[in-house]
């Protein structure tokens, strides 16, 4: 049967979703696009097929017919509206942040416990990353041995607010490496450090952030969202017996007038596109099968980013190293 699904939000984020769903997700139905702005909403529908447009997310999430849900709205949403979908009895990939706060990540883990089964997926999309993927397998196979130290740097052209501060970067584009390092080395945080250069002109420093495993391991993570030259993420797992770092992504390489140069994204879609289709579909297959996705990102970890990126801030705030500490794992969520 096919699977109808419905996308919350027609942002920039919402009609990606709206696109990989109406053209690279066999066996899914674009059935509603949901904005606050019908307006919006009929943009994004109709630019992708979507059979209609609705302006009540809690009223969509309802709807007979509509049987997943994509929440690509705002952040302070997806809390409330995750719980809607566990509620309805209803699958929800829902993108990151669960939370920016640990306190409400638990009333949402609470809340899907109590139903007694997975309903919500987050999109923590660099999970389905090949580079990223193929770190994990390298680990996992032998190949670096035991994993000593994860660089991590993740610059962007410009902050996408003239408000933006540090501490937003640590909430706003750290969690990315938050949960792709764990994802990637097996573990938890016990302690971070932040840090932020002096600019020369008012815009927001880099963040610089040092963090302490139970594993014993050490991960840096740089945050820079006024980087200028554009989007770069890579990142580099130092192991024992070997390292394995990720190549810029560049498709062609221009050699004119004794130079050689290789372009940069304006941003995260065009580098991602392939990983959020891949979780995308990931997704779906859940909603087909019932089994929740062997990389897909739960409820649990969108706790673990909340509380990491809290004792960010605190440790950005008062230049010390701060612990991590979070709640014992449910068996539910193992």
């Amino acid at each position: 049967m096919t699977v109808r699904i419905a996308v919350i939000g027609a942002g920039l984020m919402g009609a990606d979703h709206a696109k990989i769903v109406a053209q690279e997700m066999p066996g899914a139905t674009l059935q509603v696009v949901c904005d606050m702005d019908q307006n919006r909403a009929r943009r994004v529908a109709d630019a992708h097929g979507a059979a209609d447009v609705a302006t009540d997310p809690a009223a969509t999430v309802a709807r007979a017919d509509v049987d997943a849900v994509i929440v690509a709205s705002p952040d302070f949403t997806h809390a409330p509206l995750s719980i809607a979908c566990i509620t309805a009895g209803k699958r929800v990939l829902c993108e990151k942040p669960l939370s920016q706060s640990s306190a409400e990540c638990i009333q949402v883990m609470k809340a899907e416990m109590a139903a007694g089964q997975r309903h919500v997926q987050l999109g923590f999309m660099r999970r389905y990353d090949s580079a990223y993927g193929q770190m994990k397998r390298a680990l996992a196979d032998g190949t670096l041995g035991r994993p000593l130290m994860m660089h991590n740097f993740h610059r962007n052209v410009e902050t996408p607010a003239a408000d933006f501060t540090g501490a937003m970067a640590i909430t706003n584009s750290a969690p990315h490496e938050f949960d792709v390092v764990r994802h990637v080395l097996r573990t938890e945080y016990t302690a971070i450090s932040a840090f932020q250069p002096r600019r020369s002109d008012a815009l927001v420093a880099p963040v610089m952030m040092v963090l302490e495993t139970a594993d014993g391991q050490l991960v840096n993570i740089e945050v820079n969202n006024n980087a200028a030259y554009g989007y770069d993420v890579r990142a580099e797992l130092v192991g024992e017996a070997a390292s394995i770092a990720m190549n810029h992504v560049a498709y062609t390489r221009l050699d004119r007038n004794m130079a050689s140069a290789v372009g940069y994204e304006a941003d995260w879609r065009g580098r991602y596109y392939d990983a959020y289709r891949q979780q995308n579909r990931a997704f779906l297959r859940w909603v087909q099968t019932g089994d929740f996705p062997a990389d897909g990102s739960s409820c649990w970890d969108g706790y673990a980013a909340a509380v990491v990126a809290e004792a960010g801030v605190r440790a950005l705030k008062s230049g010390q190293k701060t612990s991590v500490t979070m709640i014992d794992k449910p068996e539910f969520y193992a």
